[in-house]
């Protein structure tokens, strides 16, 4: 296998000690070995549970405060500095692709994102402009100011996976039940493929700069893959996934950038997103993680791999649920995790907006006074 093809200043691969990620507790986890304390971060950590995060966005959109890289890159921080969590996770969100490829969007307070108008036939999507280097420079300017403060702590970086941005280009909207896209693929498969296809190419060049410009790891996010089976999965979906990965692949490997491949409701899928090109699988609260370790043991890919490197998943329902009961289960989801040739702890979903953060916080020393 080739080496990755990372900068040569890339924290990964620097000589400088203050700036290397490559023997902190995520990135060792996440390549299969052991960390000197137990890693941790939190899907959303950045964000509307902090104090210090509200009192930054007063008058600020969400998507405008993701395209400015000052204000990204301190959001970013913020949870970094408070809870002592083992990574940053790169503030932006899932429709900022769309958004610099001039497709019109916006986040509605209680509803989330909106297009302009939905893409729903062939037309449409030939109509859609490409992400151009340019357009993607405020996002490596944030990643760039945000490693320079990191220091050793690694940065996650992430995107969408074709099927989640795509589902909500279809739908125009939220839905409950994605009954959009899922017709699509059936009915007018062609013009499916040419949507997640473009939605592949948006969410790999997302990643990309932002691994290009420092970020220790990637992760895909596909929060609406658990409303498919695993044949349309399989079919309609995996395809496009493995595109956005291939886009990366170069500067992952064993000595590269750890990717991890997470989902919402994905229990019955874990094998497949494996094999879209992931090297390590976020499991969120449904399932327990020795669970999912054996059946992704069970059932090896192509390339004779099975077990991977786990991410998980603690409920993040038991953060208001007292301190007893929380630290008993964490304490359930580091025994479940032991198992696995690697694990991070994180929640098997995102930090609710209502949630204590000293309590989180609290996770964090709990997870970090256990041994590996």
């Amino acid at each position: 296998m080739t080496a990755p093809q990372l900068p040569a200043d890339h924290p990964l691969v620097t000589d400088d000690a203050t700036r290397s990620t490559a023997r902190s507790a995520l990135i060792t986890a996440l390549r299969g070995g052991t960390p000197d304390r137990r890693p941790v971060w939190f899907m959303r950590q950045a964000g509307r549970s902090l104090p210090e995060y509200r009192q930054l966005r007063e008058g600020i959109s969400m998507l405008d405060s993701c395209l400015q890289p000052e204000l990204a890159s301190e959001i970013t921080l913020q949870p970094v500095r408070r809870h002592d969590v083992d990574a940053g996770i790169f503030f932006s969100d899932i429709v900022i692709p769309l958004r610099l490829a001039e497709v019109g969007v916006d986040i509605v307070p209680g509803v989330g994102p909106v297009l302009d108008a939905p893409v729903r036939t062939a037309a449409d999507v030939a109509a859609l402009p490409e992400l151009t280097e340019e357009s993607l420079e405020p996002i490596r300017e944030a990643v760039r100011l945000t490693v320079a403060e990191l220091g050793s702590t690694p940065l996650i970086g992430f995107a969408g996976a074709p099927f989640t941005l795509a589902a909500y280009m279809v739908e125009g909207k939220p839905s409950r039940d994605h009954l959009g896209p899922r017709t699509m693929m059936h009915a007018e498969p062609d013009t499916w493929n040419a949507l997640a296809s473009w939605a592949a190419r948006a969410s790999g060049h997302f990643l990309r700069a932002q691994i290009e410009a420092g970020a220790s790891a990637g992760q895909l996010f596909d929060s609406w893959a658990g409303s498919l089976s695993l044949g349309d999965y399989l079919t309609h979906v995996q395809p496009h996934s493995a595109a956005a990965f291939a886009q990366v692949a170069d500067l992952a490997g064993p000595d590269g950038v750890p990717l991890i491949h997470f989902g919402t409701g994905t229990s019955e899928i874990l094998p497949a997103m494996r094999d879209a090109g992931a090297s390590a699988v976020g499991v969120d609260y449904r399932l327990p993680l020795d669970e999912a370790h054996r059946r992704l043991t069970a059932t090896p890919g192509a390339d004779g791999r099975g077990a991977v490197p786990l991410q998980g998943n603690i409920d993040p329902a038991l953060l208001e649920a007292g301190w007893d009961v929380l630290e008993a289960h964490v304490r359930e989801v580091i025994e479940a995790g032991s198992v696995a040739p690697g694990h991070v702890l994180n929640l098997g979903h995102g930090v609710p907006p209502h949630t204590d953060p000293t309590v989180l916080t609290r996770v964090v020393e709990l997870i970090h006074s256990v041994a590996p």
